[in-house]
């Protein structure tokens, strides 16, 4: 049975061994417009599903590969999506359960990542682990898994600063540990082609293979640790720095009372410009706890390569005045997001 029958076939048992909590039978599929014929009759590449029935034809030139057990800390919204396409590849994907949230255990019981305990008992399991973390917590956790005796590779796919990443990788290479380092550009990896995971370092190529089945894209560009998360900072700088800036600009002009004339003058060039800038300063509030501290990485990065850092200390803290907007059901109305940019409550 080729492994492509394999991938199908188990997924179908689980689903109809689990029907009353997935509601994943046959007319389940046949509602995502798929039918198990049409699945059988693929010989190549699959469209994406949604997350919750993620179907996905394996790379035939990689159908050989060495299955890997691969351990994600943790499975956050991106953490799930990276864990979902080795899943894809026919890789066995963990996570550790001890400490983490009822949000994070519903991820993983959703995408079938395999329940371990420990983080020690993960590290004896795991052949690769996968670090996805909020910047501030990169260190912390390369210093756990460091105490577990990890001997296997360990993949640092946070956005932080290349010489941090460097650190991090020497810290772990003297321990006999084999360092790739990572950047991730793009959100949640489930459309095709939508996100690409950059890599740099010495197994760089192997982690590349544990995901080549997409829809997230694994792209080796170097062998030297820094050089992913360098590329991951600059194009950061410039993407989540422009957001950060339009929010100091309209909170300014409302300040000043001239935001309805500042719309209308964006409008004279572009007429979606105005609507698209409100629309991304809302959305922008559910990740700006995040963003807060890659933007304080992007300035040691930029002051590391001899530029100024003050603009994008500017930056963390404008996302740190609406980090408390975090998990907020609806999204906020746009004067609620200026009164907290303007009354700078964090003070």
């Amino acid at each position: 049975m080729s492994l492509f029958r394999q991938v199908i076939l188990s997924r179908l048992v689980h689903f109809t061994r689990h029907a009353s909590k997935h509601e994943a039978t046959e007319m389940d599929l046949s509602n995502h417009g798929v039918s198990i014929k049409s699945l059988m009759q693929k010989q190549t590449r699959f469209n994406w599903f949604p997350p919750s029935v993620h179907f996905h034809a394996p790379n035939k030139s990689n159908s050989k590969m060495t299955q890997q057990q691969i351990g994600f800390l943790h499975p956050g919204a991106m953490g799930i999506s990276l864990a979902a396409t080795a899943q894809n590849t026919a890789q066995n994907t963990h996570w550790v359960s001890q400490g983490r949230s009822v949000h994070t255990r519903e991820r993983a019981e959703k995408f079938n990542l395999t329940e371990i305990q420990t983080l020690a008992e993960l590290c004896e399991v795991c052949s690769v682990i996968v670090s996805v973390c909020p910047p501030h917590a990169a260190g912390e956790v390369a210093e756990q898994v460091l105490g577990c005796a990890f001997k296997g590779v360990y993949v640092d796919a946070n956005a932080i600063a290349p010489q941090r990443v460097r650190q991090i990788g020497q810290s772990l290479t003297r321990a006999g540990v084999q360092f790739v380092d990572g950047g991730i550009i793009g959100g949640p990896a489930w459309e095709p082609d939508s996100t690409v995971l950059y890599l740099s370092g010495g197994e760089a190529e192997q982690v590349s293979s544990c995901f080549a089945a997409g829809p997230l894209v694994a792209e080796v560009i170097g062998s030297e640790a820094g050089k992913a998360s360098a590329l991951k900072m600059c194009y950061a700088a410039n993407s989540k720095g422009t957001t950060a800036l339009l929010c100091a600009v309209v909170a300014a002009a409302e300040a000043m009372g001239v935001r309805k004339e500042l719309e209308r003058q964006w409008s004279r060039h572009d007429s979606d410009f105005a609507q698209e800038t409100l629309s991304s300063i809302q959305k922008v509030t559910a990740k700006a706890w995040r963003f807060s501290g890659e933007m304080e990485e992007i300035a040691a990065t930029f002051q590391s390569a001899g530029l100024p850092n003050g603009f994008h200390l500017a930056a963390a803290e404008l996302y740190e005045r609406i980090a408390h907007f975090k998990g907020a059901d609806p999204t906020p109305e746009l004067e609620a997001v200026l009164d907290a940019l303007l009354r700078n409550e964090t003070l």
